[in-house]
């Protein structure tokens, strides 16, 4: 199997009490996977192996985006300054109606080049024609759970859709490929569609990506309908008993957080859609403290604008601490825990992501600390978490493979992608309400 010597790097490791960093340190990945970690010159690789010099860097996990609608790098920029019913009726799920299968291809390749670059090598993606996106995963080299979102006015066939596309992509592009089902959420799928959801879920042996609770105006108008919080039609429809990750859960109330807390959950917290679109915060202290895990993510790049985990880690830190009036909240070694091995867990490969040692996957970044924003430099940790852009990446490898080196994207071309795309875009751009993918009703 091919050899990696990552050399005379700094690596960072995490815990749940502390964020340290070990100095000048040598990794050896063998195949796709850390076989050694240890001080430099320790290490014997062989003569065949590839050596990267990676003094002055920083080498931590790769970032996990844990809810993502990649190819809506598309619509970026195409629904600003307005509320959720004109961003959804007006904007957005009219511009999806132009989508062609080839249109998510190209924005797929898009998203995971930014992402690259940013230093996500995972990303948990919810959205149409997801055969396509897994196609640009297989050629891009990065690691993403694929799920086909389907509405319940798609019926028995969206299901069937969905479930024959994690039949065939199911571990494939050598495992970098997971899928789940992805109903869209609880007001746009009936009880009886969530429920054959998760029938096929369990046949599958995967789990469920959703959106849930967005805001409070949902939770609301499902209590004034039905009597019922989202988050309890989740689990009286069974959702809650598989694997399943939970986008956003702003309008959750105090009595969903037990119901979260006994199933296997995780929640996705884009920050930075919730500041923009107004939604609100989950309460993401009463929930951790109750055992919920939460993972970073951007959400679409319509309603964030951009794809960078570092930006969700930051935003997530800094309100925590505005929110609660003590800047004691959320501190430096929390915020990379939930960026790293949290994140692996609401991702579902714990054992695998999420921290740098032997036996675990080679998904790995290196970050430079050189520039002026960066200095002087006091506390690595605290750089990371506050200082650091996703310009500061410089070699990205996932799966031992190394996809971008010295800035340079080595799978992908960039021109190529934005040539594609911008022959399409009069097309896509073409917003006709009456012809919208779905309608917002909460």
């Amino acid at each position: 199997m091919p050899k990696l010597l990552i050399r005379n790097c700094q690596v960072l490791q995490v815990d749940e009490s502390e964020a340290r960093v070990l100095p000048a340190q040598d990794i050896l990945v063998e195949g796709n996977r850390i076989q050694a970690i240890a001080p430099t010159g320790q290490l014997d690789p062989g003569p065949s192996a590839r050596v990267l010099d990676a003094r002055g860097q920083v080498a931590m996990p790769g970032l996990i985006n844990t809810h993502a609608h990649v190819p809506m790098v598309l619509f970026r920029g195409a629904a600003e300054d307005v509320d959720a019913h004109a961003w959804f009726n007006d904007y957005i799920w009219p511009l999806e109606s132009n989508l062609e299968e080839e249109d998510v291809y190209w924005g797929m390749l898009l998203g995971l080049a930014e992402m690259i670059q940013a230093g996500v090598t995972s990303v948990a993606d919810h959205y149409f024609f997801m055969d396509q996106a897994a196609r640009a995963v297989q050629e891009a080299g990065s690691r993403a759970g694929l799920g086909w979102a389907v509405f319940g006015s798609q019926g028995e066939e969206g299901l069937k859709r969905a479930a024959r596309f994690v039949e065939q992509w199911q571990g494939q592009a050598d495992g970098r490929i997971t899928t789940w089902m992805a109903p869209h959420a609880p007001y746009t799928c009936d009880d009886d569609f969530l429920r054959a959801t998760v029938e096929w879920a369990k046949r599958l042996g995967v789990g469920v990506h959703i959106h849930a609770a967005e805001t409070r105006e949902q939770t609301e108008s499902s209590l004034a309908r039905r009597g019922l919080t989202p988050i309890q039609v989740l689990e009286r429809t069974g959702v809650l008993e598989v694997p399943t990750i939970l986008a956003h859960l702003c309008g959750i109330l105090p009595q969903d957080i037990p119901i979260l807390a006994g199933n296997p959950v995780g929640v996705a917290h884009a920050p930075k859609t919730y500041m923009k679109l107004g939604m609100g915060l989950p309460p993401l202290q009463e929930m951790r403290a109750a055992g919920i895990l939460f993972g970073l993510a951007t959400d679409g790049a319509a309603s964030n604008n951009t794809l960078d985990i570092w930006e969700s880690m930051r935003l997530m830190a800094l309100l925590q601490k505005h929110e609660t009036g003590r800047p004691q909240a959320m501190p430096v070694h929390e915020a990379l825990w939930i960026a790293t091995r949290e994140s692996a867990r609401v991702f579902g490969r714990p054992d695998d992501l999420g921290h740098l040692a032997p036996g675990y996957l080679a998904d790995l970044i290196l970050v430079d600390l050189s520039g002026p924003h960066q200095q002087p430099v006091h506390s690595i940790p605290a750089n990371l978490v506050y200082s650091t852009r996703a310009s500061d990446v410089q070699t990205v490898i996932v799966d031992g493979r190394i996809l971008m080196r010295d800035r340079q994207l080595l799978t992908l071309d960039l021109a190529e992608i934005l040539g594609q795309i911008q022959g399409s875009m009069e097309r896509l751009m073409q917003r006709v309400p009456e012809r919208r993918i779905q309608v917002y009703r909460p």
